[in-house]
């Protein structure tokens, strides 16, 4: 019968005797049939009890306890007093290294977050992940940032690492130490993921998991059961990438994804949830979204405990204390916790004949081998979903009297010699008294059943985990003259942008039997934006289920098609996502030994600035791939508005130092920069990564000059010269630098220069301010450090050093954009930008406000004509008031 409306279940039991009968039955059931009975019969009683109209509100979250109980733990299969001692060496060469690099410079470091998890990595190296072998590709770990000291304590007790190297942490000028966090620039030959931006090792975790998933649908790989393994801290999950595209890990069914989350309780300056229960609302927030959650809070010493206590008890005040209390209990005494955790007659009753060292030993879950092993078994067991363990530890575990629970342990990277002691003593290591300022590092020396039992571990699961793929085969890459419709320009009268320009080349590209299923577009829910659509027909749209639905637009051309061997990733609206995606596309030929050549075309407003930490971790990891920043420009997405107009993406680009970046204006320079950028990223497998800005204006395109090419790909190149003199007194000549769609208002310049005021102009292309600027910095810095031998002459000054008058250059960006170059234009140089906030308006309007239309260049290369004394300057006044120039109009960067 359904309770009256309103009503609510009371909270006395009104019958008791028949509760008894309900529990006993479900005892029964559980003890003759199992777990898996008992829960379907549950979930049936209460899909009855909804439909006969009782409200029974869902639950995220489960008691304050393990959820794999002691009586189904599996057997640890290891050598327990030596995985142990083995452990404890790693855990004081990871302190020593830290605070031996901090006695005599300032490079910092952190000892307290892998002294909480050496367990949880100690098991997964020993047990769990697989390294890659000729015949397997390798499980993949994002370890956590803070944590790699101990990574580099276990691959020194290995001989992966030397003393020198060791002893030299976080100090890599020299070549000779180790990166402070793991980055795959840094060190190419140990680390695969940069990790330590807080929250992209999780995001790019789940996006690796799925591509995992993308390349064995489309029969690119054989992924068997490889597994991706995230580790992160609980005050890590804060961040919005780590929990950002969990709900997409559940939809997609990676069961191939694990993550670990170290939950110590304490962020970097205090409490992660002081007043609240962070693994309870971690758990909400994850079987929530669908994951299999795995909790790991109590260490086996617990045990005997639950078993004695009949009531729940135990249950109910670990459910009451919160994580501020906790790390309390851990920063003080066994006697403090039992007189503020045991704090009733009962619950005292229970460690009644407990010492207070035995009750200050009452371990947490994640420095427990034995329910770490019993975690991580499960979590590679189950299928459908992806896992989540949350295990409970302390922070500066092992720290006494020096950081352990305290909330200045983070931040520890010195310890005095009585702390080091005490270190020492509680892991029971083999170091003298009158060792102890020296810090050794401790060896197990060649034959020990020790150093014997790390390498059987780790041969059995394939040999050294962190290790990286440099390389993997070369392609092919189509020549140049495959791209011969974009090379011969659009045809009289035919306008297109460059945009369409890119999707020509892509689909030359595709048809292309060598390195077409290789393609990997990506787009975050805009590729009508682009016009794109026609892919979604000719490759269709990956979703590993198929499409199970009738699209609404099934009887058109180009209607929407997903498909289980689909070839475009269309992400939804997360550039986070689709960035992350174009990674594990781009780093697909170090972590699967396959090469793909990833586009991801976004809006180019919503590319660098929304997720400039993740272009960075791309350049960190070697990513290779194209990066199409679409509709770009302030002026050319007219109607969008300040926050959708890019002027700065360029400045951003040029800040990754293996980022190369071009700004083209003509189908033939896209051709080109494409065409050079995949020979030297998958036929020579340079670590470099190529952004691209692309327009939506249509405009006729011209052929390409003859033997443009190389000029092109350098970054500058002769577009039309202006005429010559003819025997008769020469004009006066500027030389005009454009790229991008205001290239053509710096072409109509010229003629209004010519038409109206007699001035000649050579005009120049320059598809890329910062290469060119790169390359002559790079020449300039040669020059200082060779003074006796010929100097170098950058690219700018070879192309203007046979040439006269000021130099005027226009873009839709920033003044600093073209201004990279100032240093090699040896004679006057003006700049044109786009400085400012963005607006809506006519693409007309937008450049007469922004200084940049073909009015302002020609006023701005009269007026330095006027400066160097070629012509009057009474010309410039005239220009200015023929083109109807407002002298009082506004500053655009300050309105």
């Amino acid at each position: 019968m359904a309770l009256p409306e309103n009503a609510q279940p009371s909270a006395v039991d009104g019958d008791p005797q028949e509760t008894q009968e309900w529990s006993e039955a479900l005892s029964g059931v559980i003890e003759k049939e199992g777990t898996n009975r008992a829960h379907f019969l549950i979930e049936q009683l209460i899909a009855h009890a909804r439909e006969e109209g009782i409200n029974i509100p869902y639950s995220a979250t489960t008691e304050y306890v393990n959820t794999i109980p002691a009586d189904q733990q599996p057997k640890y299969p290891g050598d327990t007093t030596i995985e142990i001692r083995i452990r404890n060496f790693i855990r004081w060469n990871a302190m020593a290294m830290v605070v031996r690099a901090n006695r005599n410079t300032n490079v910092g470091g952190h000892i307290a977050s892998f002294a909480s998890s050496a367990a949880l990595y100690d098991v997964g190296f020993n047990w769990f992940w697989r390294a890659q072998t000729d015949d397997f590709a390798g499980d993949l770990v994002f370890f956590q940032g803070h944590s790699v000291p101990g990574v580099y304590a276990r691959a020194h007790l290995m001989g992966r690492l030397n003393d020198e190297q060791v002893n030299n942490f976080r100090q890599e000028v020299d070549g000779k130490g180790l990166s402070s966090y793991p980055h795959p620039w840094l060190m190419p030959d140990f680390w695969r993921f940069p990790t330590v931006s807080m929250g992209l090792g999780p995001l790019q975790a789940i996006y690796q998991a799925r591509f995992m998933r993308y390349m064995e649908s489309r029969g690119l790989i054989e992924a068997k059961d490889r597994k991706v393994w995230a580790f992160l801290g609980d005050g890590e999950t804060d961040e919005v990438e780590s929990l950002g595209a969990i709900g997409m890990a559940s939809r997609e069914n990676l069961d191939n994804l694990i993550f670990v989350i170290n939950c110590n309780l304490q962020r970097l300056d205090g409490p992660v949830r002081g007043n609240g229960k962070i693994i309870q609302e971690l758990e909400g927030t994850f079987r929530g979204a669908g994951w299999n959650v795995i909790k790991l809070i109590w260490g086996r010493h617990w045990d005997s405990l639950f078993e004695r206590d009949k009531k729940g008890l135990l249950k109910k005040r670990m459910m009451e204390v919160v994580d501020g209390e906790y790390q309390t209990y851990k920063a003080k005494s066994g006697a403090y916790v039992r007189e503020h955790f045991f704090n009733t007659p009962e619950l005292k009753e229970l460690v009644a004949d407990w010492t207070d060292a035995d009750i200050f030993a009452l371990n947490r879950g994640g420095h427990d081998i034995f329910k770490i092993y019993a975690a991580f078994k499960a979590a590679v067991d189950h299928k459908g979903q992806p896992t989540v363990i949350l295990a409970k530890t302390v922070k500066g575990y092992g720290m006494v009297g020096a950081g352990e629970a305290m909330n200045i342990s983070h931040q520890q990277k010195k310890l005095d010699k009585e702390a080091i002691m005490r270190f020492r003593d509680r892991f029971k290591l083999p170091v003298a008294d009158e060792q102890i300022e020296e810090l050794p590092f401790l060896k197990f020396p060649e034959g020990s059943p020790e150093l014997t039992y790390m390498k059987e571990r780790r041969q059995a699961l394939g040999g050294f985990l962190t290790r990286r793929r440099g390389k993997a085969e070369p392609l092919e890459i189509p020549p140049l003259s495959a791209f011969e419709s974009l090379l011969n320009g659009s045809g009289e009268g035919r306008e297109v942008s460059t945009t369409m320009s890119i999707v020509r080349a892509l689909n030359v590209l595709l048809k292309d039997k060598k390195i077409g299923r290789r393609v990997v577009p990506i787009v975050p829910d805009e590729s009508r934006t682009f016009g794109m659509e026609g892919l979604f027909r000719q490759i269709g749209i990956w979703n590993q289920q198929g499409q199970n639905y009738v699209p609404e637009d099934h009887d058109q051309l180009m209607f929407y098609k997903e498909s289980k061997n689909g070839q475009v990733l269309q992400e939804g609206i997360s550039e986070a996502g689709a960035m992350s995606d174009w990674i594990a596309a781009a780093t697909s030929y170090s972590v699967h030994g396959e090469q793909m050549i990833p586009f991801y075309i976004c809006y180019s407003m919503f590319g660098l600035q929304r997720t400039m930490d993740l272009y960075w971790a791309a350049a960190d990891q070697r990513a290779r791939g194209f990066l199409i920043g679409a509709t770009a420009g302030r002026t050319t997405l007219n109607g969008e508005g300040l926050q959708h107009e890019d002027g700065h993406s360029h400045v951003l680009s040029s800040l990754i130092p293996n980022c190369i970046s071009y700004d083209p204006t003509f189908s033939f320079e896209v051709a080109v920069i494409m065409q050079e950028g995949m020979r030297r990223m998958f036929q020579n497998q340079e670590d470099v990564y190529y952004y691209i800005t692309v327009m939506n204006e249509n405009y006729e395109h011209p052929a390409m000059p003859e033997g443009a090419e190389a000029d092109i790909i350098k970054g500058m190149y002769l577009l039309r010269k202006g005429e010559a003199a003819n025997g008769k007194k020469a004009a006066p000549r500027v030389q005009l630098l454009g790229s991008g769609v205001i290239l053509r208002e710096v072409m109509a310049a010229a003629d209004l220069l010519k038409n109206d005021w007699g001035v000649d102009a050579d005009l120049w292309g320059c598809p890329s301010f910062t290469e060119l600027a790169r390359e002559g910095n790079d020449a300039a810095r040669w020059n200082m450090l060779h003074p006796t031998e010929p100097q170098r002459v950058s690219h700018v000054e070879r192309c203007l050093g046979a040439t006269t008058g000021p130099v005027i250059a226009a873009t839709d960006y920033v003044r600093q954009f073209a201004d990279q170059i100032r240093p090699f234009v040896t004679r006057r140089y003006v700049t044109l930008g786009t400085d400012g906030f963005g607006r809506s308006d006519t693409r007309e309007a937008l450049r007469r406000f922004f200084e940049v239309d073909r009015y302002w260049v020609t006023i701005a290369a009269l007026k330095a004509l006027a400066d160097e004394g070629t012509i009057d300057r009474s010309k410039v006044a005239e220009a200015i008031a023929k083109y109807g120039i407002d002298v009082n109009k506004p500053n655009p960067l300050t309105v």
